[in-house]
């Protein structure tokens, strides 16, 4: 895929609705890219911690499905072993090289904590191990490493046109406040952990008056990644009753219920019916059929769902470092 020519961190273009790509194996990665670009998804967000992306990068270059570069937004993540300023760049080339593209759209700060570093051969596709995702209950958490000076390598990016727009997931307000006091680029995208169960009212609202960019993530809570005995948001009786006055799912009145407070999402799905049920919005950020209005009582009654809960809950994976309460 050609690099195309980079445009400056200025005003936001990004779809509203983009594929998740967290649990898809490398066997689903070809055909649930392929499948997404087909219905009409451009958005792709990925992850080196989720251990797809050559898989997905071996998907855009050999896909059956043609879609210009310049056409698709391409999302990627800072992984916590890389804060340090020297390593950002080769972490952010890696997986340029991972995701056979010449750049990214959008470049995340995946997690707001540095783990000690861990070396990688730069020239090698894909990771043989987990490695970059092990804290040891937060034991390799690097507390001498400056948010500050990540942030200044992010900025440099930007500056050698490698990314697009920079931004950072799973931030809360008083970090993005000190994060905007000294950015020169300031973050265009928070993306964060939103659905009915866990909504983020005063975060949204914050991000709204500093003009970022909420993208919601999980926003059908996590079926696939949820423990047995953790809520449902799909099995939710109040949400079942809205969607089926609308004669929607679950799913849709969800995404339905973020794209209304203003959140962008991104849902995984490798399955081709709920694809297809979860694009609302074209890749021209249209409504396409199957989106609802909700009603400003339909909204109130979903906000009285909200319990504060999530399911990706970093005070339990760092106990020996509690850096999240």
């Amino acid at each position: 895929m050609s690099s195309g020519k980079i445009a400056a961190a200025t005003a936001l273009h990004m779809p509203k609705i983009g594929l998740g790509t967290l649990s898809i194996s490398a066997t689903e990665a070809k055909p649930a890219i392929n499948g997404a670009l087909s219905l009409g998804y451009r958005l792709i967000d990925c992850a080196p911690v989720y251990f797809n992306e050559k898989e997905i990068g071996d998907a855009f270059h050999e896909g059956a499905t043609a879609v210009p570069r310049e056409d698709m937004f391409i999302t990627s993540k800072l992984a916590c072993p890389f804060h340090r300023p020297e390593h950002v760049e080769p972490a952010l080339r890696k997986t340029l090289n991972d995701l056979r593209v010449g750049y990214i759209d959008l470049f995340l700060i995946h997690w707001p904590v540095a783990f000690k570093y861990v070396d990688f051969d730069p020239n090698k596709r894909g990771w043989e191990n987990e490695d970059i995702d092990d804290s040891d209950g937060g034991k390799n958490i690097d507390p001498s490493v400056s948010l500050r000076d990540t942030w200044a390598a992010m900025e440099a990016l930007v500056d050698k046109g490698l990314v697009k727009y920079i931004g950072v997931a799973n931030f809360p307000v008083m970090l993005l406040h000190d994060l905007l006091s000294y950015s020169r680029i300031p973050p265009a995208v928070n993306q964060v952990e939103i659905h009915p169960y866990n909504q983020q009212s005063k975060l949204l609202a914050y991000c709204k008056s500093r003009g970022i960019t909420v993208q919601a993530y999980s926003p059908l809570g996590t079926r696939g990644y949820k423990e047995k005995d953790e809520p449902d948001i799909l099995s939710d009786p109040v949400l079942n009753e809205i969607a089926n006055a609308h004669k929607i799912t679950v799913a849709q009145l969800s995404l339905q219920w973020s794209l209304q407070r203003g959140c962008h999402v991104v849902a995984k799905s490798s399955n081709t019916k709920h694809l297809e049920e979860n694009l609302l919005v074209n890749y021209k950020n249209e409504f396409v059929s199957g989106a609802a209005q909700l009603s400003s009582d339909e909204m109130e009654r979903i906000a009285s769902l909200d319990r504060g809960y999530r399911f990706f809950r970093p005070e339990d994976w760092w106990k020996h470092m509690p850096v999240f309460d």
